[in-house]
């Protein structure tokens, strides 16, 4: 009988450390905007649907944020987290954290979750951002690129900037990813 006991909890072994292993894109601490405190990304957003987006505040995109906040507000309660990542990259973004902060937070109401100024392209991308770009097969050309990540840490799709974050087709494949 113990050997039966040991064979089968040897068996499911490999399964119960997969469920419990943080996937790759998950495996950084970032630093949140206009701040000094870090967050484990695995602890905070493992089994979480994330809609990760690269946003920037001088851009014809930044009103994007208050279409962002509402889906972040409608769906928090059903798992889904939206992340913004400031970058410079365009050209679009102050150099003062706390101007972004600043805009986020008075002008649009953000609530979601945003971190530090960060590289999303080139050689010189985050490497959460190089996992994003070749799980997706697309790197951002713009400010506001949205990758939709499931629970198990797998990039689901990538919209460019022009996708609308009340667009029905883009909801539907938020609402789908939540309840998959």
């Amino acid at each position: 009988m113990k050997k039966r006991i040991i064979l089968c909890a040897l068996m499911f072994t490999p399964f119960f450390a997969s469920a419990n292993e943080c996937p790759d894109i998950l495996k950084f601490m970032k630093r949140k905007l206009n701040s000094q405190e870090t967050v484990n990304m695995c602890s905070e957003y493992k089994g979480k649907t994330l809609l990760i987006v690269n946003t920037a505040s001088k851009c014809g995109y930044t009103p994007q944020f208050e279409g962002l906040e509402t889906l972040y507000s409608e769906y928090k309660d059903q798992g889904l987290v939206v992340l913004g990542f400031p970058s410079h990259d365009f050209k679009q973004e102050f150099d003062d954290e706390s101007k972004t902060a600043e805009l986020c937070e008075l002008t649009y109401g953000v609530q979601f979750p945003m971190f530090e100024v960060t590289h999303v392209k080139g050689e010189n991308a985050d490497p959460l951002f190089r996992k994003l770009a070749k799980q997706s097969g697309m790197e951002p050309g713009w400010n506001f690129y949205k990758y939709l990540v499931d629970k198990n840490g797998a990039v689901v799709k990538a919209y460019k900037s022009s996708t609308k974050p009340r667009d029905k087709a883009f909801v539907k494949d938020v609402e789908s990813t939540i309840n998959l």
